[in-house]
Order: structure tokens, then sequence, then C-alpha cells
């Protein structure tokens, strides 16, 4: 007997016919049966998970970064969010990466404000990713847009696809970096921006 397709409840739309199969036919080669009460609904739950997860590619960071305040106050020194959670997930394995990242940059003439920094690395995050091109992304797209004197971007995060599978080593952090402009050429400023975030050495 044919399956109707799962219908969200929050959206009050299906779940494409070949999306909802596909996570049957997974769960069927995991060995399970897709049918049984338990696993009757997750294709809906995973597919609207997935759509939540991969919402970034229906965004466009540089847009969070539109709205610049000139007045402040004659400030010209570095600006910095620390620790900011994120998760994503790695497109070799499709299994999470969840970490945190510190966004610093050096005005120019003008500021952001301060959410807009989270927002643009959530927009990169929010799709498949490995964490180096993230790192980049992250720091490109502030340099491009808000044109500042220096970035520097500090992604530290946990891998899934080897904490959970393959080598399965828990508690390995991997860490990765991306220094533009004054923070690049200037080693007194690099020095600066790392203590600030607490990797200074």
């Amino acid at each position: 007997m044919p399956v109707s397709p799962p219908v969200s409840v929050e959206t009050g739309h299906s779940v494409p016919d070949d999306v909802a199969e596909a996570i049957r036919t997974l769960i069927r080669w995991t060995g399970d049966d897709p049918m049984r009460e338990g696993l009757v609904d997750t294709p809906r739950r995973v597919a609207k998970a997935w759509k939540e997860y991969c919402a970034g590619y229906a965004d466009d960071p540089a847009r969070h970064l539109d709205r610049v305040f000139e007045e402040v106050g004659g400030y010209d020194e570095i600006v910095l969010l620390r620790d900011i959670p994120f998760q994503s997930h790695c497109e070799h394995h499709m299994a999470p990466i969840i970490g945190k990242a510190h966004i610093a940059y050096l005005p120019r003439n003008h500021v952001v404000g301060i959410s807009k920094l989270a927002r643009v690395l959530h927009g990169f995050a929010r799709r498949l990713q490995v964490q180096e091109r993230l790192t980049a992304e992250v720091a490109d797209c502030i340099w491009t847009n808000l044109k500042p004197l220096g970035v520097a971007v500090v992604i530290e995060a946990t891998h899934a696809c080897m904490t959970a599978r393959g080598v399965r080593t828990p508690g390995v952090t991997m860490a990765t970096s991306r220094m533009m402009g004054v923070f690049r050429d200037d080693e007194r400023s690099r020095k600066e921006v790392l203590a600030l975030i607490g990797r200074g050495g």
C-alpha cells in the first residue's frame, strides 16, 4: 500500500516524496523497519531538521553587514566578539561540527552591530561545511563588506565524524584561524588580537 508523504504540522507543507523515501531507504539499510511505530514519522522530522540545519543556503550572510554606524565617538580599537557558539555539519559525513568562534576586526571609520557578526557566522555555518572553509568565508565576508583595517577569525570545534566514528577519539578540538590586514601583516597587532581572544602565548 503506498505511503502518503509526511506532512509538517509546523508549516502545513508536505515533505517531498523523494526526500521521505530516501530517509526510509536509509533506515531500511541500517537494519530497521521505517514503518514501525517509532519510525513512521521520522522522515518528516528528519527532513524538517535538515531544512533547519542547512538554512544558510537561503541566507546571504553579507546582508547582515549592510547597516553600519559611523558615530562611534572616535573609537578606533579592536572590536571582538568572543566565544560565539555554533553548529554545522561536515560535508564528508554530514556529521555535526560543534564549536565556538571568535571574530575580531579593527574598524576603519565605522562599526557594525555586534549581533551581525554572529549572524554572518551562522549564515555560513548552516551549510555543509569543512572548518577551514567556514573560517575563511566568515573572515572574507567581513573584510569585503566592512572594509576594516584588519579581520581575525579563530574557530575551535569538535567533529563528530572523528569522535563518534572512524578513529573514535573524543575530546579532540580542531582550531583554525584566518588573519587579514594588520592582523596578518603587523606582528604586534596580531599578538594583541590573539591575546584578547585568549590564545596569546
